[in-house]
Order: structure tokens, then C-alpha cells, then sequence
């Protein structure tokens, strides 16, 4: 029986990449969404990945939705948090909703789905809990307060959690990507997206599928050793 993986916003943009490598690779995967159906069920329908519709915002709500993955699918024992929003504003305008809307999903998410799952992980003595953090998170950005806040915080609680899952045989990792080409990148304006690319050493935007390796590696049994760490896949654009 293969392990399974659930991969919180995953049916879109990196998360999707994300899905499809994790099955290519042998792994039962479901796919958390929050509000998105049609294009959840276009995914479904295109790559036979089941999809549970909740907010990883709110505690209960994760709760009930991996309840009724492990009921459908079986214990999850790849816990990918990959879901994330923006709500970008310079500080001086920014208000209690954007700040607390970036923080509830980009780091409580963190919170709120690792701790329904962190038990089980523990009494089957094996676990992966992968972080989609962000280059933003270890450089910061103008305008991003709310989401290189949150963002930072997800590294510290990976190195943190990773302390005292490492004896129950549970890793974890972050990952940061750099600017990718996902659809919301590629919406900004052609010239913005010319200033972006010119920051990056290697050139060019990463493509979703090369931080999906990242993921599947970090999944991986070869990948027993490696935890608390922070991968950077930026192109260069910022050093560790």
C-alpha cells in the first residue's frame, strides 16, 4: 500500500506541480483547495488526484477535512503546506485584514495542519512534513510585511518542529522558492516581469515542476538524514 501525501493547495500553480510529481512517484495523493471548484475539478479530471475543499486558515475546518482523507485514503504520511495568499500593500496603508488574513493562512496553516497530523506521524514512527516558504521570507520585500513575516516564521517553526520530530522518525524541511512562472506571475505586466528576470543569475523564472523535485526528494526515504534544512531554489537570485 503506498504511503499517502496530502498537499495543501494543490490544484493550482506550484501546489499542482507539486501533486502530479508526488504521484508520478508512487504516492496516493490528496489535493487541498479553498475555493477555486472548477479549477479543482479540472485538475481532478485531468490527473485522477482527489481533491478536499477546506480553509487551512481555520483549525477545525483542517480538522474535518483530514479526517475524511485518512477515512478515504488512509493515514497521511506526507504533510506538504503549501498553500499561501497575498494581500500585498506598503506598510503605512496596510490594514488589520491584510495582515491577519496573510498570517491566519501562510503560517496558522502551518499550525492548524501539522498538529492533526503530527500524532499519527509519531506512533507510526515515520513522517515528512515539507513547508513551502518563500525567497521573500529570507530576504524580505517591500510591500510584503504581512507575507515575509509569515513566510520567515514558517523557516523558524521547520526548525523548530524538525527538533522534536527527528527520534520519532519525522522530518522536516522547508523549501523556499524564488520567482516562478506559475499564472499569477506570468499576469504581471511584461516589463515587470523583465525586471524580475534580470536579478536572477541563472536568467530565467524557475518552471512549478523544479520545486516539485525538491518536494519528492524531501519525501523520499533518501532523504532520511536531511532535516531542519532550508533548500533554496531561486536561480541565485538570493544566497544562503
Amino acid at each position: 500500500m503506498s504511503r499517502v501525501a496530502l498537499v495543501t493547495g494543490g490544484s493550482r500553480g506550484i501546489g499542482a506541480a507539486i501533486s502530479k510529481a508526488l504521484k508520478e512517484a508512487g504516492y496516493t495523493v490528496a489535493a487541498n483547495y479553498a475555493g477555486n471548484d472548477e479549477a479543482a475539478n479540472a485538475f481532478k479530471a485531468e490527473t485522477g488526484i482527489a481533491v478536499y475543499k477546506w480553509s487551512v486558515a481555520s483549525y477545525e475546518a483542517c480538522g474535518e477535512g483530514i479526517a475524511r482523507v485518512e477515512a478515504e485514503l488512509g493515514p497521511i504520511d506526507i504533510l506538504v503546506n503549501n498553500a499561501g495568499i497575498t494581500r500585498d500593500s506598503m506598510f503605512h496603508r496596510m490594514t488589520p485584514d491584510q495582515w491577519n488574513d496573510v498570517i491566519g493562512t501562510n503560517l496558522n496553516g502551518l499550525f492548524n495542519m501539522t498538529h492533526q497530523v503530527w500524532g499519527g506521524m509519531r506512533e507510526r514512527k515515520f513522517g515528512r512534513v515539507i513547508n513551502i516558504s518563500s525567497i521573500n521570507g529570507q530576504k524580505g520585500q517591500a510591500g510584503q510585511a504581512n507575507y515575509s513575516a509569515a513566510k520567515a516564521g514558517d523557516i523558524g517553526f521547520t526548525k523548530a518542529l524538525a527538533q522534536e520530530g527527528a527520534r520519532a522518525g519525522i522530518t522536516v524541511n522547508a523549501i523556499c522558492p524564488g520567482y516562478i512562472a506559475t499564472e499569477m506571475v506570468m499576469a504581471v505586466p511584461e516589463k515587470v516581469r523583465e525586471s524580475i528576470i534580470a536579478q536572477i543569475p541563472v536568467g530565467r523564472l524557475g518552471e512549478p515542476e523544479e520545486i516539485a523535485r525538491c518536494v519528492a526528494f524531501l519525501a523520499s526515504d533518501a532523504a532520511g538524514f536531511i532535516t531542519g534544512s532550508t533548500l533554496s531554489a531561486n536561480g541565485g537570485q538570493y544566497l544562503t
